[in-house]
């Protein structure tokens, strides 16, 4: 049996579009272990589970108050922020334009050079 170091020196060894393959094959695999590793512990530990619901009461969490429910109402807050700021509640929503533009030239922007 091959140890690792000497799969990757085999694979070295092969034309660039085999590399290619095995190194895109290698990140899926890869990602698609760590998304089943993700999928199956949030199932695991309820985190899907709606609350009162047969499945919360299948993993032990019947009542349990699940993840990024807030009671205090501040995920609300770009909402609560538009009912204050406008002027009648009942309007249809809007965009206002401002025109920023100043008088003063233009002055023509520095070229910059980032050394790497």
């Amino acid at each position: 049996m091959k140890t690792i170091f000497e799969h990757v020196e085999h694979i070295k060894g092969k034309p660039h579009h085999i590399r290619k393959r095995v190194a895109f094959g290698a990140a899926a695999f890869g990602s698609v272990f760590i998304g089943l590793v993700w999928l199956t512990t949030s199932i695991g530990t309820g985190a899907f589970a709606i609350r009162d619901s047969s499945f919360a009461d299948s993993v032990g969490q019947s009542g349990a108050v699940t993840a990024g429910s807030d009671t205090s109402g501040s995920q609300l807050a770009g909402a609560g922020a538009a009912a204050i700021f406008s002027n009648d509640a009942s309007a249809p929503a809007h965009i206002e334009i401002v025109d920023a533009t100043s008088s003063a030239p233009k002055k023509q922007a520095e070229q910059t050079t980032i050394p790497f």
